[in-house]
């Protein structure tokens, strides 16, 4: 793949919140079904 091609796929986000609230569960979730 072509670097160019590579980038515009990637996408970034922030999952900000308190702690013990689920943020490792949500994105474990979000990787698995991304299919990373």
């Amino acid at each position: 793949m072509i670097l160019g091609d590579e980038v515009a796929r990637r996408r970034t986000f922030a999952i900000i919140s308190h702690p013990d609230a689920g943020k490792t569960t949500l994105t474990e979730k979000l990787l698995l079904f991304g299919g990373a």
